[in-house]
């Protein structure tokens, strides 16, 4: 874990990109901002001239694979990835093994997170046992044990059976939690290996249909509805998806949404390369879709930016495409994706990154003391990042265990320089500490 070095000051940050303050933090908290602060006796200054401050990340979708994948990333490796990322905070997926599906679990979880201390690592729990899509997990028990449970999600699994998941929304609401479904109707994806289209037919692979996660979608919205409960739907990719979520928030649903970083900006031309780093679920899609997804970002529509972080073994992915494992990692490369597609296009403003990759997330998980506005008196959760500092992303240099990164060689347009987390760094000079 980081040791306390004692206050901080930061000169010349920008926060969410506004003019340029500078930022004292003291016993986990900022004291004060304003021009031309004084340094308190024992400070360290650090020069932020040109940087822009957001409040430190927090990621509702990622995956530690601790318990038993730890050949492939542990809370410790992926918690410093994270922090590396700007990320404060991150959300670790229950499919692990065993699966988070009992107090023990999602306890054990938490606690490595709490001794690794790179961020907060909040459990999510199984919504049903084993992730077998038969009967309900201890819901209860995780929400009531030290891990304080609140998002559940059979991720990587769709929750298919209609009546389950109603039973599931109905359960939450009692501790105001919330179900994240991972959309995918099973019976249309058996055998799928890349996004339904003009790709697959050319390739001839078999094809992954849109109609397969926007027809979940729209039926859990409606159950949702009915129920009065929270849903979450979890790496919306396709046009379609967002337009049946805008309708559900048009009528009263209490529903949100995410979109990762690579269905923000990656296609499925790519799979013409029968490359595995870009195999993944959901697949990628179209540029019409990326388009709708961009569009349902910056108006809203879907609510924030969510990693999906799904580090594997180099074996699992360098193969052949059919066998390869789906999933990609992305906890230090999301925020320069956001900046490059929807920030440099002029679709978010900085303070629009800092509430869907701060604030909505930190809310919709119910994490205290994270995506808080910086101000005085607000834990110092913060990220410093050089927006002018182009770098070509090397899964060679990457913090985590693995390096199956589909941004291989990308520029992307700025970098990471220091991460704090309740004032102390995580992350100082770009170099984790």
């Amino acid at each position: 874990m980081p040791e306390n070095q004692g206050p901080y000051l930061i000169r010349g940050a920008r926060p969410l990109g506004d003019d340029p303050v500078d930022l004292l933090f003291e016993n986990g908290e900022i004291t004060a901002i304003g021009p031309d602060l004084r340094a308190p006796d024992g400070a360290e200054v650090v020069d932020a001239t040109g940087l822009i401050a957001l409040p430190g990340l927090v990621d509702l979708h990622t995956h530690l694979r601790e318990p038993g994948r730890e050949d492939a990333e542990t809370v410790a490796s992926g918690s410093r990835a994270a922090a590396m990322g700007g990320y404060t905070a991150v959300h670790a997926m229950a499919n692990t093994d065993p699966v988070a599906d009992t107090a023990g679990v999602v306890e054990q979880v938490w606690r490595l997170g709490e001794e690794a201390g790179y961020c907060d690592v909040r459990p999510v729990g199984a919504v049903t046992v084993g992730l077998a899509g038969e009967r309900l997990s201890e819901i209860g028990a995780m929400a009531d044990s030290a891990a304080r449970v609140r998002v559940f999600s059979d991720d990587g699994i769709c929750v298919s059976d209609a009546l389950l998941m109603r039973r599931a929304l109905e359960y939450v609401k009692a501790f105001d939690g919330v179900i994240a479904q991972h959309a995918q109707e099973p019976r249309l994806t058996e055998g799928a290996q890349m996004n339904e289209g003009c790709v697959s037919d050319r390739l001839g692979l078999p094809g992954w249909p849109a109609v397969a996660e926007e027809a979940i979608i729209a039926r859990d919205c409606l159950l949702a509805q009915h129920v009065g409960s929270r849903l979450h739907v979890c790496h919306v990719s396709t046009k379609g998806s967002v337009d049946i979520i805008r309708w559900a928030k048009e009528r009263g649903c209490d529903v949100t949404a995410e979109v990762t970083p690579h269905h923000l900006i990656l296609t499925d031309d790519l799979v013409e390369s029968y490359d595995p780093v870009y195999k993944v679920n959901p697949p990628l899609r179209t540029a019409e879709d990326v388009q709708a997804l961009r569009e349902g970002l910056a108006d809203g529509t879907i609510d924030i930016v969510a990693t999906d972080h799904a580090p594997h073994p180099v074996e699992a992915k360098e193969t052949e495409w059919s066998t390869a494992a789906m999933g990609m990692i992305g906890l230090e490369t999301a925020l320069g994706v956001v900046h490059k597609t929807m920030v440099e296009t002029g679709l978010l403003t900085w303070e629009q990154v800092a509430d869907r990759m701060s604030a909505a997330p930190a809310r919709i998980g119910r994490v205290g003391g994270h995506g808080r506005e910086l101000a005085v008196g607000e834990p110092a959760n913060i990220v410093l990042y050089d927006p002018a500092a182009p770098v070509d992303v090397d899964a060679a240099a990457m913090v985590g265990k693995s390096g199956n990164t589909p941004f291989r060689g990308m520029s992307l347009p700025g970098r990471i320089i220091a991460t704090f987390l309740r004032g102390v760094p995580t992350v100082l000079e770009g170099k984790i500490k």
